[in-house]
């Protein structure tokens, strides 16, 4: 077989089997549809394709504003991979998209224009999808769809069904942390009477999709290693400004990332085993930073400390550990200093200009607590 078919093959069916599994998400989001519910039917599965198409043409847009950049720079990529998650409960669907640069890259332009081009193209359709979403929001009775419960209380559902005592067993209940953009759309289009109650924003595929995408800019253009941010803040002040600024906000996402992820009151015997991981987890995901051993766990010991002490001064004050898995890729795999390119270039004032305006959009779309999902337990005989 042709090498460029075989290539073509196994790009289109990852795209399939990832269109098929945010389909399967989609349904399960929004309507609680599971594949493993024996009444699943092909409608439960359309009911998902709302979520599917909106997120999958965001993640399509950000990963071909790479892909075009560098071809327009004559840089050798690949076509986008999508990545396809399993069938399991309370799952996106994916882990994204990315595209596989072939060459070594060589000028600061070309690190910052391949860099700069996926997030801002994927924002600019996720506010379309979010304005869209906003715009042609139901009526608020809407909610009965998916809630007939709640029409024992009318509108006024929300002072009533969000008690613990009111949820079922094994109930999913999720809830967004809006951010900045978020809310300016929302004040700017949508008709108050109608705006979802952020318990159910994951029930209006639009809004729940637009806003994952939103999250998802956010953690593209993080400004540290060799994220699109880190590539955007290195062409603007360069390596030595560029390692400072990125190790001061890894060491801040750390720090973060792990208040409250140790709780003081949890029995001894449960912290000894507790507290030497989450430090050799704290050392793993130092690596890119430090190659002296000694200077990881030197600086991993301080955070811990730092987050113990804050922890028994606030014992409220508590950070988003759903950022954990994040915190370790970057650290780890990604890498928090930038390489210095071959040629360096001083960015003209477009690009300057653009740069500025990607770590503006990073600051709006910032949301430290994203998801908070609880499940009410199954009560015990």
């Amino acid at each position: 077989m042709n090498l460029k078919i075989k290539t073509y093959i196994i790009h289109g069916s990852l795209f399939v089997i990832t269109f098929i599994t945010t389909t399967l998400a989609g349904a399960e989001w929004t309507y609680g549809k599971s594949i493993f519910m024996p009444d699943y039917t092909w409608a439960d599965f359309a009911s998902g394709l709302p979520y599917s198409i909106c997120f999958l043409t965001i993640l399509t847009c950000h990963e071909f504003g790479h892909y075009f950049t560098a071809i327009y720079h004559r840089v050798k990529t690949t076509l986008p991979y999508y990545i396809p998650l399993p069938p399991i409960p309370l799952f996106l669907g994916t882990l994204g998209a990315l595209i596989r640069i072939k060459e070594h890259i060589k000028t600061t332009k070309e690190h910052f224009d391949i860099g700069i081009a996926g997030p801002l193209a994927g924002f600019v359709v996720s506010l379309l999808f979010l304005i869209y979403g906003f715009v042609t929001l139901p009526p608020p009775n809407h909610i009965y769809q998916f809630h007939p419960e709640y029409q024992q209380y009318g509108l006024d559902y929300a002072s009533h069904v969000y008690d613990a005592s009111f949820a079922k067993e094994g109930t999913v209940d999720v809830v967004i942390g809006k951010n900045m953009i978020f809310v300016f759309l929302e004040k700017l289009f949508a008709d108050p009477s109608r705006m979802p109650n952020p318990h159910e924003i994951m029930h209006y595929p639009f809004l729940f999709a637009g806003f994952l995408s939103l999250v998802f800019t956010c953690m593209n253009l993080l400004p540290i290693g060799q994220l699109d941010g880190g590539h955007v803040l290195y062409g603007l002040v360069g390596y030595k400004w560029h390692r400072i600024v990125a190790t001061t906000i890894y060491f801040m996402l750390l720090l973060y990332t792990g208040l409250g992820y140790i709780d003081i009151k949890t029995p001894t015997d449960q912290l000894l085993i507790e507290i030497p991981l989450y430090i050799f987890f704290l050392f793993m995901a130092l690596r890119s930073l430090f190659e002296k051993k000694r200077d990881r766990l030197m600086y991993a010991l301080l955070i811990f400390t730092l987050q113990y002490s804050i922890g028994w001064l606030m014992p409220t004050v508590h950070g988003y550990s759903g950022w954990l898995a994040f915190v370790i890729l970057v650290g780890w795999m990604v890498g928090i200093p930038h390489p210095r390119s071959d040629i360096e270039q001083p960015l003209d004032l477009k690009r300057k200009i653009l740069g500025w305006i990607a770590l503006a959009i990073f600051i709006l779309c910032l949301t430290p607590n994203p998801i908070d999902i609880m499940i009410v337990p199954t009560a015990t005989p």
